[in-house]
């Protein structure tokens, strides 16, 4: 948003809701709320225990001030940092499907390796998610009412 690559109608803080728990379920997983610090995920007993992989990956990817601050619904939604991406001037299939992905023969020294397809080659730049990526189920929901005049 702060390039102009994205300028949504309405933001939504999510701070204030109740979504900053780490709890086991029934089946053995974990259940990791939206508004979760980083740091405290990281440094949670149970991941430190049993997903250290996580925990590292968390504490290896920004500062303690950052760390502080993100939350688990922010670390998983970056947008990548590709060049491409980033300039509304230039042609970009994740920003706009169908243009074109110019990073794939031009500047790419920074973007992904593996993972890639014929249409974008941009790396997603949380570690979080590379971690996660290695056997977690990330789950979406949606608890807006039906109609919030106000959403």
């Amino acid at each position: 948003m702060k390039l102009s690559v994205e300028t949504p109608a309405q933001l939504v803080d999510i701070n204030r809701l109740p979504l900053n728990k780490i709890e086991t379920t029934p089946n053995g997983g974990l259940k990791i709320g939206a508004t979760v610090r980083n740091s405290d995920l990281a440094n949670h007993v149970i991941v430190k225990r049993d997903y250290s992989v996580l925990s590292q990956a968390i504490l290896q990817g920004a500062s303690a001030q950052l760390r502080n601050m993100a939350t688990t619904a922010g670390n998983l939604l970056q947008r990548t940092r590709c060049v491409y991406f980033r300039d509304p001037a230039m042609s970009c299939n994740k920003r706009e499907p169908g243009t074109g992905c110019p990073a794939i023969t031009g500047h790419n020294r920074m973007l992904a390796v593996l993972g890639t397809s014929e249409h974008c080659i941009a790396a997603n730049p949380s570690d979080m998610c590379v971690a996660m990526a290695a056997g977690a189920i990330i789950h979406v929901q949606d608890e807006r009412p039906a109609y919030c005049p106000d959403c």
